[in-house]
């Protein structure tokens, strides 16, 4: 992806960038690498793409420019983004699921395979990574794609800036941040404050995040605190409520008050050093801890059942990690090996929700997942124009869980541990200097989360018969690049999972879960963009996903008494996943002014496994326009922002196999936001 590079040091904390023609990437081999020599599918974006005439709040406000991705805001805070590669994670009600996520090299997704976005610091992101195909697995469970956060250096001189937001719906964003280099010490900072009354009724939200990184030598260290007090959720709807006011939240909504909090505070260091010669080891540590009270829309009769939680769910969550990694560049060689060590502790207790207020204990275990997992990674050009890459990696994911509430329904405590060895490798030909072909091959790995196993269909305890998912990946690719014109990426894959993590039960408010036999994805990524020195840039991304399931099965996603078991039909789409995705924007500049145009189209989604009902396609279009004034060292922006041009009343994002058939989360109408910035050099 493209950047710019102001002239300002200013111009760091506004998220300009450098243009590559052929941009460096880290993610695939943790070893930065041009782009042409990676046999992958592998995107950047860079920090002005992040922020230029952005909320800077979402990923989903800057990813649609990457194929094989769809991140979709479900316009509900207390839920978070819905994030996809290639078709995993749709399935995901809440969080993000079959993704990995990076954060300065530390994860924020934690050993049991499910993380959230909402940590990410977008407003100092020096890029986003975003890595799909089986090189993904060498990032271990649950790794159907990448996606790595990186904060920027502090500028050469020191630098200070803030910026507000306003924007409809009493949408507000302020936010304040410094940096700069400090003698040995280079550091910056960054705090925020998030504001919004939400499109529909009850989505009042409030987020203050901070984020700071300092690096000195081989040492950087790397502060992030996210705070989100009682996060109004407003349910999905369902089609005739849709269809009657989208704006609206359910009545269940409003009754028992649903609403989240969420606090997290995590600290992480990184130590990188050099052997001598072309070999070097790093270490990574990182230490969190994470709360979470959520209270949940269940009749109270169901909730007062023996073998019931409750429907106030309150996470105190301790987590952490280390990794040991080593590099040798041997001449046709590249060598890299590492070891990794993640857990999380986490105190749950479950509570009647009596009508928006705790009552009676219902639940309350103590559950621990950690992973040991140890890789190794060889890439050897064997000829002029050929390269070859392969590695492996062995993952052992432990789950143990003690209870402590054995009053009503007896002891439920036990364990369950998870193991794969998860192969990969590719072979790249740099067909021309600006062109290469390639193909790889490779295995992933998918533990349930705790998610998945917190239920079990009859009686009470955790679900450890849940198995993990496996999948058989192949992927075949051109990447090519005009220097100073454009440049252009085109995938095929094919992707098989066997024993895929399917719902079994979807009633009285909660999710059971089982596998069954395979699943099959395939599908076409184009991705372009101009890299041309004139006023104009444009970008273009296209999806074609067949996500489909080979084989039938039952499932039962109903309330009593309509509760009956329905038969998944062999063929029938992943609900959550659009066949098509295609989004489009073009910019031109002339200083200091600039505008764009952004459209994407995205097909009909099916809402459960079933296909029983879809969210239809829609096409939307937003427009921007800015300003851009430099001053001694002064530097102010401002620009004006129109999303969803055409007002079209659309469905933005689907809770799959909602149990109350509440599948529908409406995207905003018409909206406008402001944002103003200045910056100051020292």
């Amino acid at each position: 992806m493209r950047g710019t590079l102001g002239g300002l040091a200013a111009a760091a904390l506004c998220g300009s960038a450098l243009a590559q023609d052929d941009a460096v990437v880290v993610t695939a081999t943790r070893a930065p690498q041009p782009a042409l020599e990676v046999p992958a599918s592998i995107d950047r974006i860079y920090g002005n793409e992040i922020r230029e005439d952005r909320q800077q709040v979402n990923l989903s406000e800057s990813m649609g420019r990457v194929p094989g991705i769809a991140v979709l805001n479900r316009q509900n805070y207390a839920q978070d983004l819905q994030v996809q590669s290639r078709g995993f994670g749709a399935r995901s009600t809440f969080g993000v699921r079959g993704i990995r996520l990076i954060s300065d090299g530390i994860p924020a997704t934690m050993p049991d395979g499910q993380g959230q976005t909402g940590s990410f610091a977008l407003s100092t992101a020096e890029r986003i990574e975003v890595l799909r195909g089986p090189f993904s697995s060498m990032y271990g469970n649950a790794s159907g794609g990448v996606i790595a956060v990186d904060t920027m250096d502090g500028p050469a001189v020191p630098t200070a800036a803030a910026d507000l937001l306003l924007g409809s719906y009493q949408t507000q964003r302020l936010g304040m941040r410094f940096g700069g280099q400090f003698g040995a010490l280079n550091a910056i900072g960054d705090l925020s404050r998030f504001e919004t009354n939400g499109y529909r009724d009850h989505s009042i939200t409030t987020r203050d995040l901070f984020n700071a990184k300092m690096r000195a030598g081989d040492f950087t260290i790397v502060a992030n605190s996210l705070h989100q007090p009682d996060t109004q959720d407003p349910l999905g709807l369902t089609r005739a409520q849709v269809e009657q006011n989208p704006r609206q939240a359910t009545p269940e909504a409003l009754q028992f008050n649903t609403r989240k909090t969420v606090s997290q505070d995590q600290v992480g260091g990184t130590f990188r050093h050099s052997l001598g010669g072309a070999g070097r080891i790093e270490a990574m540590g990182y230490v969190g801890q994470r709360g979470v009270k959520q209270y949940l829309a269940i009749p109270l009769a169901t909730q007062s059942a023996a073998t019931h939680s409750g429907a106030v769910v309150d996470l105190d969550r301790n987590y952490g990690g280390g990794a040991l990694r080593w590099f040798q560049d041997a001449g046709a060689l590249r060598l890299s090996a590492g070891t990794e060590y993640d857990t999380m502790y986490e105190r749950r207790k479950g509570y009647i929700n009596n009508n928006g207020n705790i009552g009676a204990l219902k639940r309350d275990e103590n559950n621990t997942v950690f992973n040991n997992d140890y890789y190794g990674q060889v890439e050897w050009r064997f000829a002029e124009r050929w390269l070859a890459n392969a590695g492996a990696r062995h993952s052992r994911v432990a789950f143990k869980s003690e209870d402590y509430y054995t009053v009503l329904n007896g002891n439920d405590s036990g364990g369950r541990v998870y193991s794969a060895t998860t192969p990969v490798a590719g072979l790249l030909y740099r067909a021309t200097q600006n062109t290469s072909v390639y193909g790889n091959v490779g295995r992933g790995f998918e533990t349930p989360t705790f998610l998945e196993l917190a239920y079990q269909n009859s009686g009470s305890g955790l679900n450890f018969g849940l198995n993990p998912s496996t999948s058989r990946h192949l992927e075949t690719g051109v990447k090519t690049v005009a220097p100073n014109v454009g440049r252009a990426n085109i995938a095929i894959f094919k992707i098989a999972t066997e024993n895929e993590i399917v719902v079994d039960r979807n009633q009285g408010g909660r999710a059971t879960f089982k596998n069954v036999g395979h699943t099959d994805r395939k599908g076409l990524e184009l991705g372009a963009e101009t890299l041309l020195p004139g006023r104009w840039q444009a970008h273009a991304a296209y999806t074609r996903l067949d996500a489909t399931f080979r084989e039938g099965f039952d499932t039962v996603i109903a309330t009593p008494p309509n509760n009956q078991l329905q038969t998944v039909q062999p063929g029938s789409r992943l609900p959550g996943t659009a066949r098509d995705q295609l989004y489009a924007d073009l910019r031109y500049r002339r200083a200091p002014f600039h505008a764009g145009l952004e459209g994407l189209y995205r097909s009909r989604v099916p809402v459960n496994d079933p296909n029983t009902d879809y969210a239809g396609s829609f096409t939307v279009w937003n427009a921007v326009a800015g300003l851009v004034q430099e001053r001694g060292r002064m530097r102010f922006t401002e620009f004006v922002r129109l999303d969803n041009l055409t007002d079209r009343n659309y469905v933005g994002s689907v809770i799959v196999n909602e149990t109350n058939f509440r599948y529908f989360e409406p995207a905003p109408r018409r909206n406008m936001s402001v944002g103003l910035q200045a910056a100051l050099t020292f």
